[in-house]
């Protein structure tokens, strides 16, 4: 968060990330090594010292296989549980497989192929991750940003749901609050209402549709 700017600017932010994701997903190989290189650029300045005094440097191939595994892990199951239509048989295995190129392209050495592998991956961090203020404080202004009021019902949603998919000891950890009955009664129909709401809205992905055509 100390090399970021999304409290000042956190639509901008997410505007960029969707726009890598959407160029590394549905573009051609072209644009997506155009992405992956300004991404590993701005990396190149990101270096510090976490509180614990440990340096960290947003190229190291071990955190950016972090940063990769927890995106695809997200990404894949959020379209899974609130996609606006069901994926084909076959494709969850090869996004994660296809991807694994972008994640070695951006310095991550031997990304996870397979779900079977990312879910390995993933539990192999587990005895690594701690939660410190930092940590809080960027959900608590995730929970509540600066956001128009005409908005607000609209976000409560997506975060609810981006919540929802946590494991139940990231939640605790960061002190987020544990309700079963409430993402199948309340947060998935709500979350899948408006997916397909946007789906609907926004038609398909502007670089996908491009290279449909």
């Amino acid at each position: 968060s100390d090399h970021s700017r999304y409290r000042e600017d956190p639509l901008g932010r997410l505007r960029r990330t969707a726009e890598f994701v959407g160029t590394t997903t549905f573009g051609s190989s072209a644009d997506a090594d155009a992405a992956v290189a300004r991404v590993r650029q701005v990396h190149e300045s990101v270096t510090g010292l976490a509180p614990d005094g440990r340096p960290y440097a947003a190229n190291d191939p071990h955190l950016l296989l972090w940063v990769h595994c927890t995106e695809i892990d997200s990404f894949l199951r959020a379209r899974q549980r609130y996609g606006a239509t069901p994926l084909r048989p076959g494709t969850p295995g090869r996004y994660v497989a296809e991807m694994a190129t972008v994640a070695e392209r951006l310095g991550v050495t031997d990304p996870p192929r397979s779900r079977a592998g990312l879910r390995s991956t993933l539990i192999g961090f587990r005895p690594e991750l701690h939660v410190g203020y930092q940590a809080r404080d960027t959900v608590r202004f995730l929970a509540f940003p600066s956001l128009p009021w005409q908005m607000r019902p609209t976000y409560s949603i997506i975060f609810g749901a981006a919540a929802s998919m946590l494991p139940r000891f990231a939640r605790r950890m960061l002190w987020l609050p544990v309700a079963p009955l409430a993402e199948p009664l309340a947060i998935r129909p709500a979350a899948t209402a408006l997916m397909r709401t946007l789906d609907w809205a926004l038609g398909p992905h502007p670089v996908a549709a491009g290279h449909r055509t």
